[in-house]
């Protein structure tokens, strides 16, 4: 039998940590006279209360070791929980939001997902959007601390190539935990810092100017205004996609960088595999808006680094309707947000590094075929390649790609067209916020689906943000039974 009591007791303090974090929109809030505080307070009361009594109900099963089956449930419950708590003050605040709008909220933004249900943001009270972009900030240095401490920890995907990069965890989860929390949270606070600065250099408010710091850094996306990134200074564009693809680079470079050395973050493979590839991806695009949509140099060039960045980050920001672009460029972008970013970065999706496994593998297999009495070593940044991680990345894709088509014929049988079904399941799995269509597309959102499909889309979120195998292992006997 599983002792639960390590993984509430930690959930119960995380629980309690968000309540307390809602006293700083609380506090905005009442300095602003809008009546919405106390809405605020309640959660705060509301979610420290329960998370205390879940931790002291725990306290006395607390070690310094967690099992396997322990981390897995630990990771699952803590974005699980963690939503239900943050989606309190949509459902009692200004939206009014009914619970299956205020969970889905939430889990789009601890999740840095980035769809959305809520319109008309102008209008809504100052506290409630830096919740939004709170939750976001969150969750985007919780995926980071998952990525350097769990997932090699756990074998899942591949990421365990990448065990020695994020220190030496064995048997030390929680305190080694701490440690790298510390470490990177130092360098996602500073980004954010700059951000902002930058931000503000380009126009805009010191309120605009945090919350989409905190949503940029986080390749989040939620936005305080309903047009987006088209209602601030073009120069703005061009800020956030810088921050977007310093946020998509390894957080553990960064680290190594503040230490004194940059050849990790320069020598590193899918650093430059990612930078070229984004490079590419906005180079066909530009072209093609010149050369078949007539559209000047200036403002293709503009339009392709802000929106393939965004998409291909996953943070989901956008600055014109890019659906308009013609078939071929919607494709480009939408296939652009099934790549990502870096291992242990805020970025979501697939991730570079896998696919340059998946090609090398490729590669090997098509030697061996044409020299049997060979012998090919896959390697990867110098490093031999294990067959288990060969066979984790293998079966990630296959997931993935499972996943996504499971969840289009479920978001079909609710009443959704292809066209919304599809892109509705790959933006969930890869958290990359906007789908196509005219209901959730760049320029819509997905306040008018259904219940059904805004439950399973959340549950998309939470399974593709935790890197698929992470939950659907604790669905299996053999889990409960070790």
């Amino acid at each position: 039998m599983i002792d639960i009591r390590p993984v509430g007791y930690v959930i119960g303090l995380l629980v309690a940590a968000l309540g307390a974090s809602m006293l700083v929109p609380m506090g905005l809030d009442w300095a602003l006279g809008n009546g919405h505080a106390w809405i605020f307070l309640e959660s705060t009361v509301l979610s420290v209360l329960v998370g205390g009594l879940i931790a002291l109900a725990c306290a006395n099963g607390v070690g310094q070791r967690l099992t396997i089956q322990q981390t897995f449930l630990l990771t699952t419950g803590v974005w699980l929980a963690l939503p239900i708590f943050g989606a309190i003050p949509f459902a009692l605040g200004a939206t009014e939001a009914r619970v299956v709008d205020a969970f889905f909220e939430a889990m789009s933004g601890l999740t840095t997902t980035g769809s959305t249900v809520f319109s008309n943001l102008d209008n809504l009270p100052a506290g409630l959007l830096l919740w939004r972009s709170m939750l976001q900030w969150f969750g985007g240095i919780g995926i980071i601390v998952v990525a350097m401490v769990f997932l090699p920890e756990l074998r899942v995907g591949g990421m365990q190539i990448f065990r020695s990069e994020a220190f030496d965890t064995a048997g030390k989860v929680l305190p080694r935990a701490a440690e790298i929390a510390s470490r990177i949270s130092i360098v996602y606070l500073s980004l954010t810092i700059m951000c902002a600065g930058a931000y503000m250099l380009a126009g805009l408010t010191l309120f605009d100017a945090i919350n989409h710091a905190m949503t940029t850094i986080a390749t989040g996306g939620f936005a305080t205004h309903d047009a987006s990134f088209a209602a601030f200074p073009l120069s703005a564009s061009w800020v956030a996609a810088v921050f977007m693809i310093l946020a998509s680079l390894p957080f553990v470079r960064y680290v190594q960088l503040l230490a004194g050395t940059a050849q990790p973050i320069l020598r590193d493979s899918q650093v430059r595999a990612f930078v070229g590839v984004l490079v590419v991806i906005i180079g066909v695009i530009a072209a093609f808006q010149v050369v078949v949509n007539g559209s000047s140099l200036g403002s293709s060039l503009h339009h392709s680094v802000f929106n393939v960045t965004s998409i291909m980050t996953g943070t989901g920001y956008a600055s014109t309707d890019y659906q308009l672009w013609g078939g071929f460029a919607v494709a480009v972008i939408f296939f652009a947000g099934l790549i990502g970013g870096c291992a242990g970065s805020t970025c979501c999706s697939v991730k570079i590094f896998r696919y340059q496994l998946l090609l090398a593998a490729i590669t090997t297999q098509v030697r061996r075929i044409h020299s049997p009495h060979g012998v090919f070593k896959l390697k990867y940044e110098g490093r031999t390649v294990s067959e288990d991680v060969i066979s984790s990345v293998m079966a990630f894709f296959t997931i993935f790609v499972v996943s996504i088509g499971v969840l289009s014929v479920l978001l079909s049988g609710t009443g959704l067209d292809f066209v919304t079904a599809l892109s509705g399941a790959a933006t969930a799995i890869a958290n990359i916020g906007p789908g196509l269509g005219d209901e959730i597309g760049p320029a819509g959102n997905f306040a008018g689906l259904n219940d059904t499909a805004k439950w399973l889309l959340s549950a998309g979120m939470l399974i593709g943000r935790l890197e698929l195998l992470v939950v659907f292992v604790i669905f299996t006997s053999r889990f409960w039974r070790a």
